[in-house]
């Protein structure tokens, strides 16, 4: 199956999961609930649970079983952007080409908007309405959990934060990203094939070395598109990070160097694949994807 076809057939799945899951009505708070449904339904990638599913077919499993995860991310994945573009963070007017939580509803309900799909994701995954084995469920409650926290994804924003208009070394900047964007990619991979009940120790470890790399691929060539793409085509303000005096690849790198680094993630996370068979084509094709997209 070739790479986009396979992509619009997770990103219909994932949705037709994740509106099982997510609330269309409400007598506590229709707003907070409309406003989840906004920040979930607003036209991102799923880059994410695609990642799910193929590493859960790269060693042996079907989508089904991973559905569960597959949404888990996503809903993490959709506060953390939620969260991100609140005023005291990176206080962004656009998202996907289209007004923040923020500013479509309020501050205060896209914090609650945000925490609310945070505590869903972990709903999800322990909902009997799949047949997952409960030592695999508290496995992937786990890994979501520890990249989403102290030691991924939040971790890697205060220390984004924190950096503002500090000059950083690469080893340090890597170190951030890894935290801040890779952490919930790795999870991705992970997640999928912990989810198919089959995966073994040796082919997991190299499963993590893919996801390490096109985790930090995914943050250089998001660097690359803040100096190159235009704010129509990238969905949010073009030059952000450059106004808020962020450190990235493109500043400390310049940007041929930037690209060639990128090009050098997406070769050494299909080399990491190298033990896989045809199972893995596309995780292979999805190494590229990350570096050749335009937003």
């Amino acid at each position: 199956m070739a790479l986009p076809e396979y992509i619009r057939g997770c990103q219909n799945r994932v949705d037709e999961q994740l509106k099982r899951h997510l609330p269309d009505t409400s007598q506590v708070s229709e707003r907070l609930v409309t406003a989840m449904s906004y920040s979930v339904f607003n036209g991102g990638k799923r880059i994410r649970p695609v990642l799910v599913y193929a590493a859960s077919e790269a060693v042996g499993g079907k989508q089904a079983p991973a559905d569960p995860a597959a949404c888990a991310v996503e809903l993490i994945h959709a506060y953390s952007l939620v969260h991100d573009d609140l005023p005291a963070m990176d206080d962004d007017d656009l998202r996907r080409g289209k007004p923040t939580c923020h500013k479509a509803f309020d501050e205060a309900t896209a914090i609650l908007a945000g925490d609310a799909l945070q505590t869903l994701a972990f709903e999800v995954l322990t909902s009997k309405h799949h047949e997952l084995p409960d030592p695999i469920r508290l496995q992937l409650v786990r890994e979501l959990a520890c990249a989403s926290g102290h030691s991924g994804m939040c971790g890697g924003q205060s220390m984004d934060l924190n950096s503002v208009g500090s000059p950083l070394s690469q080893e340090q900047l890597q170190l951030m990203h890894s935290h801040k964007t890779g952490a919930l990619i790795r999870a991705s991979v992970v997640m999928g094939a912990l989810a198919s009940g089959k995966v073994e120790k040796e082919p997991l470890t190299h499963l993590i070395q893919y996801a390490n790399a096109i985790g930090l691929a995914f943050q250089v060539q998001d660097d690359i598109l803040d100096v190159t793409a235009d704010t129509e085509l990238l969905g949010k303000q073009q030059g952000a990070d450059l106004a808020l005096h962020k450190p990235t690849y493109v500043s400390l790198m310049g940007l041929k160097d930037a690209r060639a680094f990128a090009s050098s993630l997406c070769q050494q996370a299909i080399r990491s694949l190298e033990s896989f068979g045809d199972q893995a084509i596309i995780l292979r094709q999805m190494a590229e994807y990350v570096i050749q997209r335009s937003h």
